[in-house]
């Protein structure tokens, strides 16, 4: 069955080289004991490793079934080790935040059988530990271990079992049971290599091999093999090896996710304070991100709320300009507006809308006993409309209110606030600079602009502000709304030809009045609150880089201290898919944990700085979406190193491991 010849193995130790094995070669036949001994370093355990498909040999040939599987990939070999082998190790390897019967499960999940538990179960009744199963490691004995471990390497039902020193770390009574065991199944016609130092354990082999120095010294053989019954996966008329064979559980199955999905949980939670600080910088990365996300688009929205407020395709013309010659200057010091002015722009043709005059300054409001200083705007019919300022409780006044200078106002809410508090004061009277005026509606709510409340104003008709209230000739400046976008450059030409014609102006005089585009103003509020909310975005994951940088720290950790766990995974038929399945698991759980936990966070974040600070935010399912998916990538991103690094390890090192 087996057949070794001319193996050599070395091993380097600093810069001194050690020959472990020197042209060994060697057959077993199915259903051998055989039993290897020598002094220490004499070979004998990197023998067994070669024969057990743990490590590779640097020449010669292993044969199993007449098949090379020194040719083999690492692949093909764990699925040897899973299927055909059985470990039972000195140190009895089990992993300790597991209970006896998930011990003897694992070469089962490496496997993809679907009936675990149940195979589990029965192995460890015929060792005799039913009643133990879901006793921890640290819960047995030192017999009550190594049967644990006898009982995980009969699971998968392999062909040949390899015992490291099974009763090195025995009492002599465990040490009894121990070889009982082994005896027995030996019996039944499993193929069992043993290496031990003990005589009175290698007597109970039926062939006992000595080596000293990396070679075979001697070779004794208690009866003729050549009678032993076959066990059914080696009979003669089927080679296990076949390609068949070796392409089996290449895909991971569904079952085995699972399983990879429940031990990266319960690794996680082994290590619980250690785990949730590493979630911690995910979960203030994601909240980060949220939070100022929902800033930006709430600062977006409110923009946006604020741009209705100026009107569509609109234009406004100021008197004079913002700069002469580097100094600022005061509105009208060069041009003076009238009405004619608004009719000539009324008049340019389809491509002004509408045309309207205004003029502003500050007057004191008494209701009662109740008085407000706010700002005073005469504007015209047209303002309502072109503005967005039509009342939604009361009126706007009319064009014959307009020419008779009628005494009726219309208030912001900010006003109302201030002067009426829970009252109505439609129909109401108040006193603008100690003229009555009657109030006929309020303007819709517009928010805050700039430094300025855009609620806290009273609008007048605008003959009235001028020969009643305010005492001005002349226009402060005009609003004139194009037809369409398309045409506002147009417009803003014809309207400065005109300016200039009527006001006797030179066409190159930029200073005696300025046209302001205010579409222009949303485009760049519009750009303003993109660029601030990829800033506040960009800030917020470096956060989130910030704690992705600490789980992949944690999980190199994780991979140095779990190295012997890794090792014997792999010994028992884990493949590198497999490592680095699980790996990636707890890396990407991790993350995901802390982005679901920073999601909650930072959407209570954004509604606390709505609630308490005033700020607007929105919460998006962009955002969301967006944390989501980069807190994933995080973890696969930073956990692909660490996975990877314990996908690599050869099993003998890192079972080795201290």
């Amino acid at each position: 069955m087996i057949e070794l010849k001319n193996i050599s193995k070395s091993y380097s130790t600093g810069t001194v080289s050690v020959d472990a094995l020197k042209d060994v070669s060697l057959s077993i036949a199915p259903g051998e004991f055989v039993a290897i001994m020598g002094p220490s370093g004499s070979g004998k355990s990197t023998l067994l490793h070669v024969l057990g498909f743990l490590d590779r040999p640097e020449s010669g040939t292993y044969k199993i079934s007449g098949k090379d599987v020194t040719r083999l990939s690492d692949d093909e070999l764990a699925l040897l080790r899973n299927r055909l082998a059985g470990f039972v190790f000195q140190q009895f390897h089990l992993l300790r935040r597991v209970s006896a019967l998930e011990n003897t499960e694992l070469p089962l999940i490496y496997a993809g059988e679907k009936t675990i538990r149940e195979k589990a179960h029965s192995r460890l009744k015929d060792v005799g530990l039913a009643e133990r199963e879901m006793h921890k490691p640290n819960e047995l004995s030192g017999g009550e271990q190594q049967r644990v471990a006898i009982a995980r390497a009969l699971v998968n039902d392999p062909v040949i079992i390899f015992a490291d020193e099974p009763t090195g770390n025995l009492d002599t009574k465990s040490e009894e049971e121990i070889m009982r065991i082994l005896k027995a199944l030996n019996d039944m016609g499993k193929t069992l290599i043993m290496v031990t130092h003990e005589n009175e354990v290698a007597e109970h082999a039926k062939r006992i091999i000595t080596m000293r120095d990396g070679r075979i010294v001697s070779d004794e053989r208690k009866c003729d093999t050549s009678t032993l019954p076959l066990p059914g996966i080696m009979r003669a008329e089927g080679t296990p090896l076949d390609s068949a064979f070796l392409c089996k559980h290449t895909a991971m199955k569904s079952m085995e996710l699972v399983e990879h999905v429940r031990q990266s949980f319960r690794a996680i939670f082994a290590n619980k304070v250690r785990s949730f600080l590493s979630v911690l910088g995910i979960l203030f990365g994601v909240a980060a991100v949220i939070a100022m996300l929902a800033l930006g688009e709430g600062a977006k929205e409110s923009i946006k709320e604020q741009l209705k407020t100026l009107g569509s395709n609109l234009l406004y013309i100021r008197a004079g300009s913002a700069k002469v010659h580097g100094v600022s200057q005061a509105e009208g010091t060069i041009a003076r507006f009238t009405f004619g002015d608004v009719q000539a722009i009324r008049e340019l043709g389809p491509v002004i809308a509408r045309a309207s005059g205004y003029v502003t300054g500050s007057g004191q409001l008494v209701y009662g006993s109740e008085n407000w200083n706010t700002r005073i705007e005469g504007v015209g019919v047209e303002y309502a409309g072109m503005r967005a300022s039509t009342p939604e409780i009361g009126r706007w006044f009319r064009s014959e209110e307009v020419v008779r200078r009628e005494k009726v106002v219309i208030l912001g809410t900010t006003v109302v606030e201030k002067l009426f508090g829970d009252k109505d004061p439609v129909g109401g009277t108040l006193k603008i600079n100690r003229i009555n005026f009657r109030v006929i509606g309020i303007a819709p709510p517009k928010g805050a602009g700039g430094f300025r409340d855009q609620d806290d104003v009273v609008y007048i008709p605008i003959t009235t502000a001028m020969y009643r209230v305010l005492g001005k000739d002349y226009l402060d400046g005009l609003y004139v709304e194009v037809s369409d976008s398309a045409s506002t450059d147009d417009a803003e030409e014809k309207i400065k030809a005109l300016i200039i014609k009527r006001h006797r102006l030179y066409k190159n005089d930029e200073d005696a009045f300025n046209i302001r585009n205010m579409s222009e103003i949303q485009e760049m509020l519009t750009s303003t609150t993109k660029t601030m909310s990829l800033l506040l975005g960009c800030i917020s994951a470096i956060s989130l880089l910030v704690g992705g940088i600490g789980i992949m720290n944690i999980m190199l950790v994780s991979v140095t201290e779990r190295t012997r766990e890794i090792g014997l995974r792999k010994a028992i038929g884990a493949r590198r898919k497999d490592i680095m399945a699980q790996f990636l698991i707890e890396a990407v759980v991790m993350t995901l944990t802390g982005g679901v936990m920073g999601i909650a966070l930072g959407t209570l974040t954004a509604f606390s700085l709505s609630g308490i600070a005033g700020w607007a935010t929105r919460v998006s399912l962009y955002s969301v979406i967006l944390a989501t998916t980069f807190s994933i990538a995080v973890g696969v991103g930073f956990g692909l190193w660490p996975a990877r690094k314990a996908s690599e390890l050869n099993p003998i090192e890192a079972l080795r491991y201290e």
